[in-house]
């Protein structure tokens, strides 16, 4: 078992008329389906925006501007079985070719090389029985703004 690390990350919030961009996924351990924004890690001497840019070229090729930090949360979490710490820098972010904002559905692929989907929710508007949204404190980060 890998020695225990808090592990930093960044994610972009990309929000469009009401919506939010997030993907899908699935922590078998406790059969459930959850979203989180899309980003990564932050590699040593990396800057968290410069991160952000690079995850989102990674993940779905497309060029960001505008970026703004709009708070740091902490995410304690089990992924698995495994349990996971997270120092997580929450970036406001465009897309640079707006095309993207009109599309439903657009297809992520991580650096392990799967795929997943991002689709827009109406993240003020979500129903009691909705996925969760990942990180914890997202939603009411969002909402206070």
């Amino acid at each position: 078992m890998p020695t225990p690390h808090i592990r930093p990350i960044v994610i972009g919030v990309f929000r469009h008329r009401g919506r939010l961009l997030a993907f899908e996924g699935y922590e078998g351990a406790k059969r459930e389906r959850f979203f989180r924004p899309l980003g990564g890690g932050i590699h040593f001497g990396e800057r968290a925006a410069d991160a952000l840019v690079r995850e989102i070229r990674e993940e779905i090729g497309a060029d960001i501007v505008d970026i703004e930090q709009l708070g740091v949360l902490e995410n304690l979490f089990a992924l698995e079985g495994t349990p996971g710490h997270e120092i997580v820098y929450v970036f406001d972010a465009r897309f640079a070719d707006e095309s993207l904002y009109d599309q439903a559905k657009i297809e992520v692929v991580e650096s392990n090389g799967e795929r997943l989907t991002a689709v827009w929710l109406a993240y003020r508007d979500l129903p009691a029985d909705h996925p969760p949204i990942y990180p914890d404190g997202l939603l009411e980060l969002l909402i206070g703004l």
